[in-house]
């Protein structure tokens, strides 16, 4: 009977206990020299120019065209993937975005948007959003497993980054 008296009153305190504890923290609790990720500030780009323009294959129900501008393509100290990303319509219609590729985590996120002149303007709400493996014809599903993380390899390289999009993909290796 005592024992079942201590169970009671210590399963009566954990949800006191658990609720004041963060889950953000579980995973520092073991690594006392691992940091918090930090991202750094992404500066803008250039506006893409026509010879630099790298395509990419979506997916084959697609008419839309997907280019990486090469001279944008980064990995950042902080293990971003930062690219211009141009998507041309089967009507000729020309979107172009600057944005940021996490790896390690399966995220991206459009810091800006390109305007015809050459001009960037600045995403006003951006955040980081998860990469959805079951939609088929998203450029970003692509760009992750194919190209810039190979299915969520960890950190990206940039020279292996480059060879993939020269290559058709990390199949091709």
């Amino acid at each position: 009977m005592r024992r079942l008296l201590i169970c009671l009153a210590l399963a009566a305190a954990l949800p006191a206990q658990a609720d004041s504890y963060t889950w953000g923290q579980f995973e520092y609790d073991f690594d006392e020299e691992q940091k918090p990720w930090e991202e750094i500030q992404a500066q803008l780009p250039a506006a893409p120019k026509a010879e630099a323009l790298i395509p990419f294959t979506v997916d084959a129900t697609t008419s839309n065209k997907y280019f990486i501008d090469n001279n944008s393509l980064s990995v950042g100290e902080d293990g971003v993937v930062r690219y211009t990303v141009v998507v041309v319509s089967s009507q000729g219609a020309r979107t172009v975005n600057f944005e940021g590729m996490r790896c390690t985590s399966g995220e991206r996120k459009i810091y800006a948007f390109g305007r015809a002149n050459g001009e960037w303007v600045r995403n006003r709400y951006p955040r980081w959003e998860p990469i959805k493996a079951s939609q088929q014809a998203s450029y970003h599903r692509e760009l992750f497993y194919s190209y810039f993380c190979a299915g969520g390899e960890g950190l990206a390289d940039l020279a292996r980054i480059r060879y993939r999009l020269k290559t058709g993909g990390y199949r091709n290796e």
